[in-house]
């Protein structure tokens, strides 16, 4: 059986992986959800969750060579296979994946494990970033600003084969929200592959359910359903400090939870994952308590 929109079963799996951001703390960002009870708040929801655990991440992989290109490539690579294996595995059990993070590298595994089952998949991007990177572009090496290029096929073949290569996004279906910090190379990368990209002055200037539902017709377009791909970043870091890339000027906590309130009511989210949440960097949990909230919303919870 193969998970279908509006599952009752949701699969819970964590990735405590740091290496794609090079940044000490988000590796812990599934520990610091979970203890917020996520499960227990979308339990209340009526919805059956169980807890995968984490997939198992080399830690003491603590440096790169100086003549890496891509940090830490082949352990990033690794648990993404990984991860694409526990996500169809679920998926074909009828179970929606609802994967926490750790940094925004681990939406390859996601995505790669959701197209194994879903062809046509349109995806929602809420980050502060595009994350269209590639080796030739990148200015880091740091992987998970690369993560939704890989997707659309195009980055180091360690990455891009996972899953298949074959198994890649369409960009007219691809839609980032939240967008205002882009490199150079991304901005020609983006204009060529024709992706929506709706930046702060577009929400700014037509408000989030303008924007969303834009956004909701281009991902719905032909597909069979979308994934969310959630980066705290995208909130403003006054509402969600604890990231390791913050940029200010960002999405408030009311209008996040609109946008996830109107996904729900859309009915057609097959997967979904919230990341980059670092407990190192925030204040009293607070941002790792948005992400639990946002989820809450993103799965039903209403104010009446």
């Amino acid at each position: 059986m193969i998970a279908t929109k509006n599952s009752n079963d949701i699969s819970l799996i964590g990735v405590p992986l740091q290496l794609g951001a090079n940044r000490s703390g988000v590796d812990m960002g599934p520990t610091a959800i979970r203890s917020l009870n996520i499960q227990a708040r979308l339990e209340a929801l009526g919805f059956r969750v169980r807890d995968w655990g984490d997939i198992e991440v080399n830690r003491l992989q603590d440096r790169c060579d100086s003549d890496e290109k891509l940090k830490y490539l082949a352990e990033i690579a690794r648990v993404n296979t990984k991860l694409a294996e526990v996500v169809a595995q679920e998926m074909g059990k009828g179970r929606l994946p609802l994967v926490i993070g750790g940094d925004h590298s681990i939406a390859i595994g996601t995505i790669k494990g959701v197209l194994q089952h879903v062809n046509k998949l349109g995806v929602i991007w809420f980050d502060a970033h595009s994350d269209v990177n590639t080796e030739f572009t990148t200015t880091s090496g740091n992987i998970h600003g690369m993560s939704l290029a890989v997707l659309l096929g195009h980055g180091h073949p360690s990455l891009t084969s996972i899953g298949g290569a074959h198994k890649k996004l369409d960009p007219r279906n691809v839609v980032i929200i939240g967008a205002r910090s882009i490199d150079p190379g991304e901005r020609l990368f983006l204009k060529e592959q024709g992706i929506r990209v709706f930046t702060m002055h577009d929400i700014d200037k037509y408000g989030m359910k303008t924007v969303m539902d834009e956004a909701l017709e281009r991902v719905s377009a032909g597909t069979d359903g979308f994934h969310l791909s959630l980066d705290l970043d995208g909130m403003d870091p006054r509402e969600a400090p604890g990231v390791g890339t913050p940029v200010k000027g960002g999405i408030s906590y009311r209008e996040s939870h609109f946008a996830m309130e109107y996904l729900h009511e859309h009915g057609a989210l097959v997967s979904a994952e919230i990341v980059e949440v670092n407990p190192m960097l925030d204040v009293n949990n607070k941002t790792a308590k948005c992400a639990v909230d946002l989820a809450g919303s993103l799965f039903g919870e209403r104010i009446l």
